[in-house]
């Protein structure tokens, strides 16, 4: 059975940081692109930060500067490193694949095939 799993999110106060991480198992997930979503109740499901399968990275320009991410294909792992963290970062975080995807592809959210369950992380002011 193919599962992404999320882990590593929590309450952190405003200015703190967070790192999530993504364990794949059943696939391996080295040729893939994979990214990082977040939803907030009421809103859509909004692209944060993917990564191509040879690294190359696109971020929501409102994270810019502030979170990471990065993959260990060794270990079938994506990561969030998040810093400085602000209230508006609360929500839900979910990790998924899409195979077959070109970098220019990463914000399309019906490339990603694969999703986690997602991790909650609350920030507070």
């Amino acid at each position: 059975q193919v599962q992404l799993g999320e882990s590593g999110g929590g309450l952190v106060q405003a200015g703190g940081s967070l790192r999530l991480s993504c364990l794949g198992s059943g696939r391996t997930f080295s040729s893939d692109a994979m990214g990082w979503f977040r939803r907030t109740p009421g809103k859509e499901r909004e692209f944060v930060a993917g990564i191509s399968r040879i690294g190359g990275s696109l971020d929501l320009k409102s994270v810019k500067g502030r979170f990471t991410i990065s993959r260990d294909n060794a270990k079938n792992t994506l990561y969030l490193q998040m810093n400085s963290l602000e209230p508006e970062d609360t929500a839900v975080y979910y990790c998924a694949a899409a195979p077959n995807t070109r970098i220019t592809e990463l914000t399309t959210i019906s490339r990603y095939t694969y999703w986690g369950q997602g991790t909650r992380v609350t920030v507070s002011s």
